[in-house]
């Protein structure tokens, strides 16, 4: 069990969320790094036209990615704690049932999302001008979308399981993949856009690939056939964790989407400048998706062993962490930020400076309020491995409030740069949902805890 696993119920909470974190982080590095290079390859290569096309997808590819991503850590967070409670029975089984949903899921999920693409772009408002490059993009992606699925579920086990280095090396091997291809198809085969979806469609299903050598390793994992049996009460369970992550991520991508719509009515400038900040995002929340997988794992460990408080100083190490790294990360943004907006962006020098300067002043308003970032991510993980997937939920109702709200109505107040406070603004909101929740539930499962070890020792004595 140990050679490829971790416990996070023993030693320091600071050092274990820390050296759990950063081989995620690493590999969210490698992640980020392909998006950015397959987003430069092309706007250099095809221009500001096929980068707008890109920008336009951006919601839509995302809000495939992240209803992927709420169903397989709902999935991963009952294997955490039936790992932390050294379950290996439930264990197996949670797994069986886990890739028997996804194989369910994901069939739904290619036929809605191919269905529900032009009249998506069309509702967002998407210029002709970039409309067929975006549908094009789309629909080559969301064909692979049994292939994130199998990642997805599989990075959630191994996760779960303390294992933050499969998921990185994996994700080392889809950047390298994803680069080489995208030069070959876009800058030599002249595939254009879709060259470049192709390219990453391959590279996913390269890590799902080293993913799943990594978990075939791990004896604790293998299911026996008896595993298989299908048990409709787990499937409930699962999806009553998974569904809410989903419904949260849908709403914070439909906010996302009526945001993209506003900024598609400002013209291509507008909408390249936006998207060529909007691909440094990544780059921004790397560390904070990283602790936040470290805290689900943590937390969900640790409720399933019952040592409720690590749970508390595990989150304390996190906030500290958060902070620290959220701080150095704006710092980083505000001096070199320029310059990496600038790769993205070709044409003549009024259309890159116009979209230069679009894009900075995105990019530094995110940058002050990156801690907000980093605490959402915190305390949202925290409750999801305490098993509460509501709450987070609500957070995401908050977010598409604050998004949408603003988006909405700022820019008729200062003009066109009010749309550029919808992100932060969302990021806010969620937090003032979280921060109450985290501290109403921890304090609720202390004093549960404390009633039941006072009927312990009463019964002792």
């Amino acid at each position: 069990m140990a050679a490829k696993t971790k416990d996070m119920t023993k030693g320091n909470p600071f050092k274990l969320l820390l050296v759990f974190a950063l081989p995620l982080m690493v590999g969210n590095i490698f992640q980020q790094l392909y998006t950015v290079i397959d987003t430069m390859i092309v706007g250099q290569v095809l221009g500001v036209s096929a980068l707008a096309s890109l920008g336009a997808a951006d919601w839509l590819n995302w809000m495939m990615v992240s209803v992927v991503q709420g169903f397989t850590q709902g999935f991963s967070i009952r294997i955490a704690q039936d790992f932390g409670a050294g379950n290996t029975k439930a264990i197996r089984k949670d797994i069986t049932a886990s890739a028997r949903l996804a194989c369910i899921l994901a069939l739904c999920f290619i036929v809605f999302f191919e269905m529900a693409l032009p009249p998506f772009l069309r509702v967002m408002k998407t210029p002709e001008d970039v409309i067929g490059g975006s549908l094009l993009y789309l629909r080559v992606l969301f064909l692979g979308i049994p292939i994130v699925m199998a990642y997805n579920t599989l990075a959630g086990i191994l996760r779960a399981f303390g294992n933050g280095k499969a998921p990185l090396m994996a994700m080392v091997v889809a950047c390298f993949v994803n680069i080489v291809l995208d030069i070959v198809f876009v800058a030599f085969f002249h595939w254009g856009i879709a060259g470049a979806a192709i390219a990453t469609v391959i590279a996913q299903g390269c890590s799902a690939l080293y993913c799943l050598m990594a978990f075939r390793r791990i004896d604790i994992g293998k299911p026996e056939k008896k595993d298989w049996e299908n048990d409709n009460a787990l499937n409930v369970t699962l999806i009553k964790l998974g569904l809410p992550m989903a419904f949260q991520h849908i709403m914070i991508c439909v906010g996302g989407m009526i945001v993209q719509t506003v900024v598609n009515s400002f013209g291509m400038l507008f909408i390249a400048g936006f998207t060529a900040s909007n691909k440094l995002y990544g780059v921004l929340e790397m560390a904070a998706t990283s602790y936040g997988y470290a805290v689900v794992t943590y937390t969900g460990q640790n409720l399933g062993a019952g040592k409720y408080d690590r749970i508390k100083q595990g989150v304390r190490s996190a906030l500290i962490v958060a902070a620290i790294t959220s701080a150095v990360i704006s710092v980083c943004m505000l001096i070199v930020g320029k310059g990496f907006i600038g790769m993205f962006l070709s044409g003549t020098p009024e259309e890159v400076a116009g979209a230069l300067d679009i894009g900075y002043r995105y990019l530094a308003i995110m940058s002050y309020c990156l801690i907000a970032l980093y605490f959402l991510y915190v305390y949202r993980s925290a409750l999801q491995g305490l098993g509460d997937t509501m709450m987070p939920m609500l957070s995401g109702v908050a977010e598409f409030v604050m998004r949408t709200g603003v988006a909405l109505l700022l820019p008729m107040l200062i003009g066109r740069d009010g749309i550029l406070y919808a992100e932060s603004s969302a990021w806010i909101g969620a937090d003032v949902i979280l921060v109450a929740a985290y501290y109403y539930r921890i304090h609720r499962l202390g004093k549960e805890h404390k009633q039941l070890a006072e009927v312990e020792n009463t019964n002792i004595s």
